[in-house]
């Protein structure tokens, strides 16, 4: 349950931050954005397969190259709309099946 709490966790400081200011134009928030896409996408992997392979209209593998993107791109050139971008999209509907993981599997990592 632990990972799944992270993931959620993760997405709620998002949305903080996001209330706090424009992620495409203050660093500050971008950076801190930028931090809990990586924690949130770490956790992902951590999640079982076969619970993952029940909701198979989240990308879960593209969330976890996003993570190796965003840990590994030391150059900095990732485009803060895209990110922008993802978390308007993508945010709501994971959050939305982690939750429905918790329920049907409380005793989740």
């Amino acid at each position: 349950m632990s990972y799944a709490l992270h993931i959620l966790d993760a997405i709620a400081k998002i949305r903080r931050i996001q209330s706090r200011g424009d992620i495409t134009r203050d660093d500050i928030h971008y950076d801190a954005t930028m931090r809990n896409l990586q924690t949130l996408s770490e956790a992902t992997q951590s999640l079982p397969n076969e619970l993952k392979a029940a909701f198979p209209t989240i990308p879960w593998r593209q969330i976890s190259g996003f993570r190796n993107i965003l840990v590994h791109n030391c150059l900095g050139n990732i485009d803060p709309l895209t990110i922008a971008a993802v978390v308007s999209q993508q945010l709501d509907p994971l959050e939305a099946c982690v939750r429905e993981m918790l329920d049907r599997s409380p005793r989740l990592p």
